[in-house]
């Protein structure tokens, strides 16, 4: 979800890094055909307990992997429960997924904090200028790179 960045607007920003569609189908139907081998002919308890556990377990794991937010917000990047304030922003470049895997591959700052979603493509560099902070910088999984980064320069520059 993409909203407009009006000064009216609290939120330039806002996406929810959610699965892709398909991703729920394929997931229920492993747990179901998992549920099934399990109960392979047992009677009584043993014979439900597998769909029981196993199928609203699966929804919950689902709706876990797609629940991080990522907004631009009263002068933040809050990304789940991580704050930053935008005025420790010296730059944010937008990454396509070569990009991605360059940053997070094998020479990756140990240091970096990183929100990696491997469904989605793109993702932002958000390079940090806070001495006080030993994190050099974060990597934030986005559908929409050049938007995110955009949203997080002009709140940046925004007095």
């Amino acid at each position: 979800m993409r909203q407009s960045s009006s000064p009216a607007t609290l939120a330039p920003y806002a996406e929810r890094l959610g699965l892709p569609w398909w991703a729920w189908p394929v997931g229920l139907a492993v747990a179901g055909l998992l549920a099934a081998e399990l109960w392979l002919g047992a009677t009584g308890l043993r014979a439900w307990l597998p769909f029981v556990l196993l199928l609203p377990g699966t929804v919950a794991a689902l709706w876990w992997l797609g629940r991080i937010r990522v907004e631009v917000r009263d002068g933040e990047l809050r990304v789940d429960d991580a704050h930053l304030p935008v005025r420790h922003v010296a730059d944010a470049v937008p990454l396509d997924a070569a990009g991605r895997r360059e940053v997070l591959g094998v020479g990756a700052d140990p240091l970096a904090f990183v929100v990696q979603r491997p469904w989605i493509g793109g993702a932002v560099q958000v390079v940090l200028d806070d001495p006080a902070d030993p994190t050099p910088f974060w990597v934030v999984s986005t559908r929409h790179p050049v938007d995110l980064a955009t949203a997080l320069l002009s709140a940046r520059d925004t007095p």
